[in-house]
């Protein structure tokens, strides 16, 4: 049977990239795609509501295979690049050669030469020297889902991914990128820790897709032009060094106001692409008043429960890693930091360290939270030090009420806060307002002094 063949080739190919054979919904989607079925009809067929899922399935297998065989693989070729693998360079392996499915007509060789030229022209550009490298990718699939979801269906022109340190914002997109980046003519991704002059990032991009595009022209407008003529996706990563540091969260240093005018042009300006902006500090210009209005998009990122992502810091105790999840609040970067920590004093023992019923805050945890808490204002500081000093959580005229500030101050500090990710709000009958236990713990412990 054709189709058994095909699965028993793909399954070696994953097996040796991965050390995993395919799972039952790998199967199910190598035998749709076989068969020329849409990602929508495969999803019915396995019970899934979204067609998107499914994509991203489908893209994990194609890049395992386009690494394993040494060429681009993607849904339109799939099943012609199968076929020629099989007739020829593992025709040993098999019974008998695979006919072509008949979903699929075959393509002559001139036409096959005309398709590999059109790709290469559609590859364009991507400059992913700045992306961090994936190793693991855990619990986020809702999360990648609505990213897909997005891009595929609404082409917002303005995304922001949003969440604390350390929560997985660069992961997710990096992930969503390896999964999805055939569907862009352009790509880039620039690091704003590394250089945050504007004019530097769009003639890096404008040089890098051709050499002779920058002459005297306003690069804005060939920016633009680009983001009109192809479908480029450009991540700016921690984009918070672009805000004035002790001043409300989201505003923008006076020598990167230009930023702000790019942001407002990329939401108003007819175009095809997308820019993606990964920050620790909500701005103005990336909250979105009215979806149907304006094509912006924001992902707030929480906290992850998965226990496999404490699964490979050789801890023991499995029994208790949910626990150590929750006294950390499903942080990575927490959860990495003391994980260490309970190698180097406990033997990797989970459960005894638990038994100090104490939440440490490591040398790392506090070198960020440092850095965090040395870009708040002084009346965000006011307001997290006396949020600290409650057991549980406070009622906003309550703590209006143990505070010496105005209105307009304490009003601005909570919004600054919550745009930062500090705050938790609970709602219920009345709004009520807290800090996690983290952070409640590093501003008692280590900032007394503010």
């Amino acid at each position: 049977m054709v189709i058994t063949e095909v699965l028993q080739l793909v399954d070696k190919l994953v097996q040796k990239q991965t050390g995993k054979h395919l799972d039952d919904l790998q199967k199910a989607v190598i035998k749709g795609l076989w068969q020329g079925k849409t990602y929508s009809e495969i999803a019915d067929e396995c019970g899934y509501d979204s067609k998107n899922y499914i994509g991203d399935v489908s893209r994990t297998l194609f890049k395992i295979l386009s690494e394993q065989l040494n060429e681009d693989i993607n849904k339109s070729n799939f099943c012609w690049t199968i076929e020629r693998v099989i007739n020829s360079q593992f025709v040993g392996l098999f019974n008998s050669n695979v006919t072509w499915c008949n979903s699929h007509p075959q393509a002559d060789t001139n036409q096959s030469i005309t398709d590999e030229e059109k790709t290469t022209k559609n590859t364009g550009y991507h400059d992913l020297t700045l992306a961090p490298k994936i190793t693991h990718f855990y619990d986020r699939t809702l999360e990648l889902q609505t990213l897909s979801h997005w891009l595929t269906t609404q082409n917002p022109r303005l995304i922001s991914v949003l969440g604390l340190s350390g929560i997985g914002k660069t992961t997710l997109v990096k992930q969503f990128v390896d999964l999805n980046i055939q569907q862009f003519d352009v790509v880039v991704w620039k690091s704003l820790k590394l250089s945050q002059s504007l004019d530097g990032i769009l003639t890096e991009i404008l040089t890098g897709i051709n050499t002779e595009l920058i002459q005297s022209d306003n690069k804005l407008t060939q920016f633009f032009n680009l983001l009109r003529q192809q479908r480029c996706l450009i991540i700016l990563d921690d984009v918070q060094e672009l805000f004035i540091t002790g001043e409300f969260a989201g505003q923008f240093k006076p020598e990167h106001k230009n930023y702000q005018n790019l942001l407002a042009m990329v939401r108003d300006i007819e175009h095809q692409s997308t820019l993606i902006l990964i920050t620790q500090e909500q701005c103005q210009e990336m909250i979105c008043l009215d979806a149907e209005l304006y094509p912006i998009n924001c992902l707030e990122l929480g906290r992850l429960d998965h226990i496999d992502i404490v699964k490979d810091y050789g801890l023991k105790d499995k029994e208790s890693w949910q626990r150590l999840i929750d006294l950390y609040e499903g942080n990575p970067v927490y959860l990495k930091d003391i994980a260490s920590l309970i190698k180097n004093v406990f033997g990797g023992k989970v459960a005894e360290f638990l038994r100090e019923d104490s939440l440490i805050i490591t040398k790392d945890m506090k070198s960020r939270f440092t850095e965090l808490f040395n870009r708040i204002s002084p009346i965000e500081r006011v307001i997290i030090l006396q949020l600290s000093k409650f057991d549980r959580p406070v009622l906003r005229e309550d703590l209006r009420q143990s505070l010496s500030l105005s209105s307009m101050d304490f009003m601005n500090g909570l919004q600054s806060l919550s745009q930062r990710y500090l705050l938790k709000r609970i709602e219920g009958e009345k709004v009520l307002f807290d800090l996690s236990v983290v952070v409640q713990v590093y501003v008692r412990t280590c900032c007394q002094d503010l």
